[in-house]
């Protein structure tokens, strides 16, 4: 081959290589500029899915105490938002309506249960130590009067014989009461004295007058029912829920208020008919807690639905234009 050629071949050659070079150098560099754009894209899709998971999610702790009565609802409440926001802890204290009122005065707690209104010196309390709050009832709840299944001769007690059997030195025994029953004691189980419920009883049956010192007094209702279900010749009272939950071994005692005996229901406590027993339940909110996100999200979701849980724990829930009215509080209390 002539040295022509030969430097002919090795130029076509160099010139194939450097062709390749440039050509890969573009595919290269072109793959180089999209991978930014693509990487961009990418995190900034990232960067919204995390802000959108951030902007719903809340935590903290909100502190709730007061009614047993009230802690059916409130319980459920707790365990339905703990679905919706579960890094928000909302446990529910049961020390009575009274023992809530005073830690809501000395500023412990955000939300404050009771089984009935407050009373004019708690809220006295509360303005002298700058608590301002707002009251939002959730629910109807008909007193239940109940005696254990075994008890076979308990038919219906009208509202003097409950004040026989409850008020201090009126009765010892069930023959005390009807000639009919029997010459047996009476074992009394009551709500404890900071029990709304127990203040509710005081002055509609009781009258003011002193509970019989031989009643067991208990802040857990839990601990009255398994008291009743011992004994044939015990009884009770306690918020409708509790009969609800064990009325498989417990009997309803009718309530004869000069009227003819009437049994704690669903209709009879919305309309009014089961007297003196029923009435609404409250929680009350303190105002300066409802700046916490957390907090007011709480309470407008309890809002929302105290209505269906109070249906789903045995109690009554109110008319709609009742929560209607809370959420203005709410929105009122919150500055809206």
């Amino acid at each position: 081959m002539s040295l022509k050629k030969v430097w002919m071949l090795i130029a076509l050659a160099a010139f194939m290589v450097v062709a390749a070079a440039c050509g890969g150098g573009e595919e290269t560099e072109s793959e180089a500029e999209e991978t930014p754009e693509e990487n961009e894209t990418d995190n900034t899709e990232g960067s919204d899915e995390e802000a959108s998971d951030g902007e719903g999610n809340l935590s903290g702790e909100i502190a709730i105490d007061g009614s047993s009565t009230v802690f059916p609802i409130m319980e459920a409440v707790s365990e339905e938002y703990t679905q919706e926001q579960p890094d928000v802890r909302a446990p529910v204290g049961v020390s009575g309506s009274g023992g809530g009122f005073e830690k809501f005065i000395a500023g412990e707690t955000d939300l404050s249960n009771a089984s009935r209104p407050i009373k004019e010196e708690e809220a006295e309390m509360l303005e002298e130590n700058g608590i301002d709050y707002i009251e939002l009832p959730l629910a109807y709840d008909g007193l239940s009067v109940v005696v254990s299944e075994e008890n076979d001769f308990v038919d219906y007690l009208t509202v003097e014989e409950l004040q026989q059997i409850w008020v201090d030195g009126e009765a010892e025994t069930w023959s005390d009461i009807r000639d009919e029953w029997p010459d047996e004691p009476i074992e009394r189980f009551s709500p404890g004295a900071d029990s709304g419920t127990f203040d509710y009883w005081s002055e509609v049956i009781l009258e003011d007058a002193d509970i019989s010192k031989d009643a067991q007094l208990s802040e857990d209702d839990n601990v009255l029912v398994n008291g009743v279900m011992g004994s044939p010749n015990a009884i009770a009272y306690f918020g409708y829920a509790y009969y609800a939950e064990n009325q498989d071994t417990l009997k309803i005692v009718p309530i004869d208020n000069g009227d003819g005996a009437v049994e704690p229901t669903e209709e009879t406590i919305n309309n009014g008919t089961y007297e003196p027993l029923s009435r609404p339940i409250f929680t009350y909110v303190k105002e300066s807690s409802l700046e916490e996100p957390h907090v007011r999200d709480y309470v407008d979701f309890m809002n929302e639905i105290a209505g269906e849980m109070a249906l789903e724990v045995g109690y009554i829930n109110l008319p709609e234009e009742q929560y209607e009215e809370n959420a203005e509080k709410i929105a009122e209390a919150a500055g809206e």
